[in-house]
């Protein structure tokens, strides 16, 4: 009998053939490999192998006697004379290589997002020489699945609502005051795998950076929808128009917290999306809301996928800006106390406390910071790999190369997403009280995010000069009175921590 070999974000019963997996009575029998490689490879936060873990063996334990659970150093270990198998193709270029060179191994299509590599590919190969624009991609993703559509015409009379969703959060606010995320109990499979962590690092094989416990994101089909059913109910009507606002005191304001269990394959983008718009339907979110959680999860999280298997594996390599500065070790080892910058060492703490953050920290704060001091984008992109619970190669590639780092030039974004304070200033609070002025560029109290800023134009110059979109700052750059004692301020900081 051929067996479904599940890797490790292949957890929901979509990747299962056959009867409701929760009955024995002519299911599919299940492979599932726990790897000790993985993570001697890659210095992983700790929440994350905790996570990834804790899922891994909550799914053996209720596939039950359907499925082997095996615990071996290496893959090749744990499938000597393993098959025949069948596999979902993986979510990497590296797995898809392993699978494809076994022996008595079927590898089927992928699954887990809402647009076949088919109807991608014709959608894409129908453009011709026009970008393979986000926002092309989405409408034709909602008007083929039929999500909030009336007919043939978007719901409302309009695709794209984000003109809504940029609010700052309100003024003088401290949370946003929506209720908090609902979180999982741990039990005793969450106490074995904290045991396993601390052995391997006991015994040296492993290093891990960041904090591991309580669990804070669901491992089970069950968890993740409850967290689904907690944010429609609670907090979906305020992530529209605050999904772009950051506050310090409120750690995970209106978001979901689910891309860390869709990603392990817990559930579906449909059901997730068609969740959505039922609560809509029902007169219980704005449209708003709705049309800005679909599109990230039916729009950009399979557009992401896509360009990931359409750009190729080389995509990884590119280095527009020719940035080549190692990510430091202050960053590396999450150390918010190096910094005295609010916002990153605010953003960072998050990191190291819950190995996530939402996507404004993570472009306009992180990923901001480490385009401005022209760090190398492949640390870049293994920096968020290794720290997000969510991250994963197909994950961070593009969104890194592509988005964060304006590595690949511009075929994921017309400019380089590198704002100054204004930006930061506007959409948070984490400006007042800082050490450093978001309107000072040069001296003691110069902003790094504000001087930062300048410094990348001045130092992409003639790259991005081109760019129609960077006119209006590059000409007001030319007319700064203190560039010259700016750029030379910006050399010598360097690598230290703000």
């Amino acid at each position: 009998m051929t067996r479904r070999w599940l890797f490790g974000d292949q957890l929901g019963p979509h990747f299962v053939d056959g009867p409701d997996d929760s009955t024995d009575d002519g299911a599919q029998r299940v492979l599932m490999v726990e790897s000790r490689q993985v993570f001697t490879r890659r210095r992983f936060h700790r929440a994350k192998a905790h996570l990834v873990l804790s899922a891994m063996r909550h799914r053996a334990a209720e596939l039950g006697e359907r499925c082997e659970y095996v615990a071996a150093d290496t893959y090749a270990e744990a499938l000597q004379g393993a098959g025949p198998l069948s596999v979902c193709r993986p979510t990497s270029y590296g797995a898809v290589r392993l699978v494809e060179s076994l022996p008595d191994v079927e590898v089927l299509a992928p699954r887990g997002f809402a647009t076949s590599m088919e109807d991608f590919g014709r959608w894409a190969g129908g453009r011709g020489s026009k970008r393979l624009l986000l926002e092309d991609f989405y409408r034709q993703s909602r008007a083929r699945l039929g999500v909030l559509m009336d007919g043939a015409d978007p719901v409302g009379g309009t695709w794209n609502l984000d003109a809504e969703n940029r609010n700052p959060p309100p003024k003088n606010a401290v949370t946003l005051g929506v209720t908090t995320p609902w979180w999982p109990q741990e039990d005793e499979i969450d106490a074995q795998v904290r045991v396993d962590l601390d052995r391997w690092q006991a015994e040296g094989d492993v290093s891990f950076v960041g904090d591991d416990g309580p669990r804070r994101f669901a491992a089970t089909r069950a968890e993740a929808l409850q967290v689904l059913e907690d944010f429609v109910e609670n907090r979906l009507a305020a992530f529209g128009p605050y999904e772009d606002a950051m506050l310090a005191g409120d750690t995970w304001m209106a978001h979901s917290t689910i891309s860390a269990p869709m990603n392990l394959g817990l559930l579906d983008p449909v059901e997730v999306v068609e969740r959505v718009e039922r609560a809509y339907r029902d007169g219980l979110v704005p449209l708003s809301s709705a049309e800005g959680f679909v599109r990230q999860v039916i729009g950009w999280r399979d557009y992401v996928w896509h360009l990931y298997w359409h750009l190729g594996e080389d995509y990884r390599d590119r280095n527009f800006l020719g940035a080549t500065n190692p990510v430091p070790q202050w960053f590396w080892d999450l150390d918010a106390d190096a910094v005295q910058a609010r916002c990153l060492s605010h953003v960072l703490r998050e990191v190291k406390v819950n190995g996530w953050a939402h996507h404004i920290p993570r472009l306009m704060v992180l990923g901001n910071f480490a385009m401005q001091r022209g760090w190398d984008p492949q640390q870049v992109t293994a920096w968020f790999h290794n720290s997000f619970v969510d991250g994963y190669d197909w994950v961070m590639v593009p969104n890194v190369v592509g988005m964060s780092q304006y590595a690949d030039g511009g075929v994921m974004a017309t400019k380089p997403y590198a704002p100054g304070r204004a930006y930061i200033d506007r959409m948070s609070d984490f400006c007042k009280p800082c050490a450093y002025d978001p309107k000072v560029r040069v001296g003691e109290k110069a902003c790094p995010f504000t001087a930062g800023y300048w410094a990348f134009l001045h130092r992409n110059r003639e790259t991005l000069k081109g760019n129609f979109r960077l006119a209006q700052p590059m000409k007001g750059m030319d007319r700064l009175k203190d560039l010259e004692a700016l750029v030379e301020q910006e050399a010598h900081r360097g690598a230290e921590a703000p």
